[in-house]
């Protein structure tokens, strides 16, 4: 599985993308894996509460984890996983 960071998220990881061997079963167990790695200011930026943050956009393999089963999104080892915090422009 590859996880992709994009923009802010980046400076919380310290690194563009992470491979990961044997792929968690779905996308709570990731990001909650992630959290514990990278710590507070992602864990903050990712979750709100036991909720996913409304500060942030998750896809998977380029569909928004919204229309899908959002945390309980089941994942697979060849899955690709991009987080992206919410971003407003003019």
């Amino acid at each position: 599985m590859t996880v992709r960071y994009f923009a802010t998220i980046r400076t919380y990881t310290g690194e563009t993308e992470r491979h990961i061997d044997g792929a968690p079963a779905g996308l709570r167990e990731l990001l909650t894996s992630l959290a514990t790695r990278y710590g507070a200011a992602f864990r903050r930026a990712v979750f709100s509460g036991d909720r996913l943050s409304g500060e942030i956009i998750v896809l998977v393999n380029g569909r928004n984890v919204l229309h899908l089963e959002g945390l309980d999104t089941p994942l697979a080892a060849n899955d690709e996983v991009s987080i992206f915090p919410m971003v407003a422009g003019g």
